[in-house]
């Protein structure tokens, strides 16, 4: 039997980039059902106690620099630290993703190309055009630019922001097994440890 695993996540982070395959290989490797939750991450931020970038302490900007070189080197992925296109105004390609979804469609290729758009090939992924070229060679129709901004898409990406809120995700990526969050893709081999065992899902609870 398939198993479901809700991923939530900004198409913005950097994080959800060094991840996006290596979890996607689980994915085919478990035969997982996958629910696709981006969400705006700086709303989730700001109800979670998170910082924006600019506003956290330079110690923890500094440690950030480091950290993405150690898993740059570690996924072997090409990762410019300060990409020209970054940060940007995400939200149409993260509803992109939910459009390409409600159509029936895999967003995974889709992913890869914004993900790589910012922090690989220094692109601008909140340009229209050069979003409408990155569903066209991922074998989508420009017309989901459309779909991406009506109502539904709308309230469908609030409603991931609130999903998350609720359920205590307050990172990305963050990857949602049987309630269990595992936050950031550095804990994608502990997802796979509990998709190997089986074992029941962890609490935050103090009794336990």
């Amino acid at each position: 039997m398939s198993r479901a695993i809700t991923y939530a996540f900004s198409l913005a982070s950097p994080w959800a980039y060094l991840g996006h395959d290596i979890f996607h290989g689980m994915v085919a490797r478990h035969a997982l059902t996958v629910t696709y939750r981006p969400m705006l991450l700086g709303e989730v931020f700001a109800e979670t106690g998170g910082l924006p970038l600019p506003k956290r302490h330079p110690a923890r900007q500094a440690y950030r620099l480091v950290e993405l070189q150690r898993w740059r080197s570690k996924r072997d992925l090409s990762l410019n630290l300060s990409p020209k296109g970054w940060p940007c105004d995400i939200t149409l390609a993260d509803r992109l993703v939910i459009a390409i979804v409600a159509a029936g469609r895999s967003p995974v290729d889709f992913m890869r190309a914004v993900h790589r758009g910012i922090w690989a090939l220094d692109r601008q992924m909140d340009d229209e055009a050069t979003l409408a070229q990155a569903l066209i060679a991922n074998g989508h129709s420009r017309d989901l630019l459309a779909q991406a901004r009506s109502d539904s898409i709308t309230r469908a990406y609030a409603d991931n922001r609130d999903w998350a809120i609720a359920n205590g995700v307050f990172g990305a990526p963050s990857y949602v097994l049987d309630g269990e969050i595992f936050w950031g893709q550095d804990r994608l081999e502990a997802l796979e440890d509990a998709l190997i065992s089986g074992r029941a899902p962890f609490r935050a609870d103090p009794k336990a």
